[in-house]
């Protein structure tokens, strides 16, 4: 599978809100970097249950652009073929323009992905949006629960 490839998977995949359609095209091992946690989420699964979420939460998501290069990783400092898709989407009424950066192995599955949203105010609202949905999936604990 090569990255230009996946990369029109995943995009027809997100683009449909097809969540099963996504398991194939990530590593097992995958890291998304989000802008609203400084951690990422780590492994195939954890990922899929983030982007059950995003695919719930986000309103009139599409794809506005499209850019293909090569960048280095944060996990191993190597350059890899990489793709940028560039977005717009509503949260909870608030207007949002953000890119996808996906980062590909060898084998062309996504092994990085970085995602950036501006303005403040709606990385605020996606947020709290995708922390309510990952306590309601059981994926993140519940305020009373945390430290």
């Amino acid at each position: 599978m090569e990255a230009a490839k996946t990369t029109e998977r995943f995009r027809a995949a997100v683009e449909k809100r097809e969540l099963a359609a996504l398991s194939d095209l990530f590593t097992e091992d995958i890291r998304l970097y989000s802008p609203v946690k400084f951690t990422p989420f780590e492994g195939r699964r954890m990922v899929l249950g983030l982007f059950g979420v995003l695919l719930r939460t986000f309103e009139d998501f599409r794809y506005v652009g499209h850019f293909e290069g090569s960048a280095e990783t944060s996990a191993d400092g190597e350059e890899a073929p990489s793709t940028v898709l560039v977005f717009r989407a509503t949260v909870n009424g608030k207007q949002i323009h953000g890119i996808d950066l996906l980062q590909f192995d060898a084998a062309g599955r996504i092994k990085e992905f970085t995602v950036m949203v501006r303005p403040q105010s709606a990385v605020h609202a996606l947020g709290q949006a995708v922390l309510d949905g990952l306590v309601s999936d059981g994926l993140a604990p519940a305020a009373e629960d945390r430290p």
